[in-house]
């Protein structure tokens, strides 16, 4: 393993994974803003969505 760490400076490489996954959960988090049922911030309430999925489901 010590010849690996030869090859890549230990700072660098922790720097450049949390720099990654940091990208990676803005990512996933703003995904997830995008859609009305894991929308938080601004999407609809759960008993408005709990209803309109129930509408939406109930045959004609």
């Amino acid at each position: 393993m010590w010849r690996v760490w030869k090859l890549y400076d230990p700072l660098r490489a922790m720097v450049v994974q949390g720099v990654f996954l940091f990208g990676l959960a803005a990512m996933i988090h703003l995904i997830l803003l995008s859609t009305v049922r894991f929308n938080w911030m601004d999407g609809l309430s759960q008993a408005e969505y709990k209803a309109s999925a129930a509408k939406v489901a109930a045959p004609k």
